[in-house]
């Protein structure tokens, strides 16, 4: 990522260009990673353990001290997922059935996370 406006933001601090509490490594503004930086990787999604949002679970292992939780089923509807392009959240079972795309501005998001829904959500769509 070559984005002069990308920043890490570490424990405890949070950065504060959006509207939740965000962390990550070398974040640009619609949430792409040092990690993912792909035109639809414009997601973060908060982690039950410490109740922020991070754009990968790499971003969470490199910026915390503690290990990552996955968000759990008894708290699917709450919002947890974070849309880069318009800074609007949703709960994990609007983003898991939005059919890649943001459900309040319509920015696509990468359908290759698909794969990795596991290592964010304790359950299924």
């Amino acid at each position: 990522m070559t984005d002069v406006r990308a920043q890490t933001t570490r424990a405890p601090a949070t950065d504060d260009r959006f509207s939740v509490p965000l962390r990550g490594v070398r974040v640009d503004p619609e949430t792409r990673c040092q990690h993912y930086d792909a035109p639809s990787d414009r997601i973060a999604i908060k982690f039950a353990c410490c109740d922020v949002y991070y754009p990968c679970v790499q971003c969470h292992r490199a910026t915390t001290e503690h290990e990552p939780e996955r968000w759990p089923q008894t708290r699917r509807h709450e919002p947890t997922v974070l849309c880069g392009a318009c800074d609007r959240t949703m709960s994990a079972v609007v983003y898991l059935q939005s059919n890649h795309s943001c459900p309040h501005c319509g920015a696509a998001f990468n359908p290759g996370c698909a794969a990795h829904h596991d290592q964010y959500f304790a359950f299924a769509e």
